[in-house]
């Protein structure tokens, strides 16, 4: 069995995933600063918390993840996007012509906040020019779903956002409408599209286009919502053990 190990952060997500592995028969260790232990060295272990943390424990460890890289989301056919989505740079944006635009980091961290901007004036100052940046034609998203994909299939699912909302109801529940469409939808997408074998990949209904991809997310650094953390489980684990069938979706993270 892996072991699960946790960033220092208290998120209710590591920690609905720490029971979680309790109930699989997993161990769990909730690291207390950004050094490996030496007695993790050559485990099995399944990583989960921040990008960098995970990227930074991996490399410490000698851990490769597998991830989507950053051309996969712009690279996809149209009929995937229902709009416009390019990679730049920051200051590339910062001289684009078309606003407003939507624009978010494109590597998985989060530098500054994905979102609609109306100006050059709006973007952040302290964040670098050469900053890799996916630049999308604004669209209103009236739904959009999480799912959990290991090996070509779906193994969990949950809605996040309806109507720009979060999809949580009163007593706790994810509920959003379109479920049965978004599943069908991820398996279509699933069926035409390469895909790594574990990932977390965001759909979702674009108003009067059609059902499109959101973005694709590390399983090791994604929150859960409502999905079923048993199968998300195992979709970390396998982000944090490729194979050499793998390589083209695996990362080695370098210690700086």
């Amino acid at each position: 069995m892996p072991t699960l190990v946790l960033s220092p952060r208290y998120t209710e997500d590591s920690k609905v995933l720490r029971l979680a592995a309790g109930r699989a028969g997993w161990k769990a260790e909730r690291l207390g600063g950004w050094r490996a232990p030496a007695h993790l060295r050559g485990q099995d272990v399944a990583l989960y918390g921040e990008p960098t943390f995970v990227e930074v424990i991996a490399a410490q460890l000698g851990v490769a993840l597998i991830d989507a890289p950053p051309a996969w989301l712009p690279g996809l056919p149209e009929r995937h996007l229902r709009r416009k989505v390019d990679m730049s740079t920051l200051a590339e944006v910062r001289g684009s012509g078309a606003w407003p635009l939507f624009a978010k980091p494109a590597d998985g961290r989060k530098g500054f906040e994905g979102r609609v901007y109306g100006s050059p004036a709006d973007l952040p100052d302290a964040v670098p020019g050469d900053t890799p940046v996916f630049v999308a034609e604004p669209v209103e998203w009236e739904v959009e779903y999480r799912c959990q994909v290991l090996d070509g299939e779906v193994v969990a699912m949950s809605p996040y956002l309806a109507g720009g909302e979060l999809a949580l109801t009163g007593d706790g529940r994810w509920e959003a409408p379109y479920a049965g469409e978004a599943r069908e939808y991820a398996g279509t997408l699933l069926a035409e599209v390469p895909l790594p074998p574990a990932i977390v990949v965001d759909v979702g209904l674009v108003k009067g286009r059609g059902w499109a991809v959101v973005e694709a997310n590390a399983a090791w650094g994604a929150g859960l919502y409502g999905c079923d953390p048993q199968a998300v489980l195992r979709v970390v684990s396998r982000a944090c053990a490729p194979t050499p069938s793998d390589r083209e979706w695996t990362t080695t993270p370098a210690i700086d």
